[in-house]
Parts: structure tokens; sequence; C-alpha cells
């Protein structure tokens, strides 16, 4: 009897601790923002990175990531990052013949994380 007693505490503490050891990815932006300042229409072309972290343990895979407007192009990493890796989402913003002044841009990012939608802006004011 207490065989079998100590085979069922050994079963039941062995299930918990494999519950409590369930893999996950997150994802963990530096910023989600990114001001790219005042500048000129003769230098319309601008470029950022948004730096982000695996921050759970199981791979992250970052499915799409697409911008809200067409003069907004972004570029992220095709490669399941492990658990603790750095990656990045380049932009690159062109503002040729685009309206003057102020601006705001959307970049939404889908992955497996428990997050699993981001979404970053990136903004500044074009001049003539």
């Amino acid at each position: 009897m207490k065989k079998i007693a100590l085979l069922l505490l050994t079963f039941t503490l062995g299930f918990f601790n494999a519950q409590g050891e369930e893999k996950y990815s997150e994802i963990q932006f530096e910023t989600l923002k990114i001001d790219l300042g005042k500048f000129s229409e003769k230098d319309a072309v601008r470029k950022c990175a948004f730096t982000f972290k695996n921050v759970g343990t199981a791979p992250l895979i970052i499915n799409q990531a697409f911008a809200s407007c067409g003069c907004t192009t972004p570029d992220f990493p095709k490669e399941p990052l492990k658990p603790g890796e750095q990656g990045k989402i380049s932009v690159t913003y062109n503002g040729k013949g685009r309206s003057f002044g102020h601006f705001a841009k959307t970049i939404t990012v889908r992955c497996n994380g428990t997050t699993e939608l981001v979404r970053l802006t990136i903004e500044g004011e074009m001049t003539e």
C-alpha cells in the first residue's frame, strides 16, 4: 500500500511540475514609436529599425509585418529566434511625392508570441 501511495504521489508531483514548464514565446520591443524628425522632400527617404527580443522560452516566429501605407516598407527576420535572441524590424519611409507636414504610419507585426499582434509607429515632419 505504501508503494502505491508513493507511486501516486510521485506521478502527481511530476504531472504538476510538467504543467509549470509550458513553453511559450514572447516578443518585447525596446520602443514602439520612432520619431524620424523634420526633413526635406529633397531627402525624403528615411530608415530606422525597431529592436526586439524573444523573452519567452520557445522559438519566436514573426509571421507578418505590414505597413498602413505603401510609402512605408518593413523588413523582418524570417527565421525563428531562440529564447533570449534579439532581432530587428527595419523600416523604410519614402515621402517623395507625399503631402508635406506631420505624418504617422503604423507597422503591424503578427507573431506566435503570447502577444500575437503589436503595432509600431513611425512619425516625422516633411517640409518642402
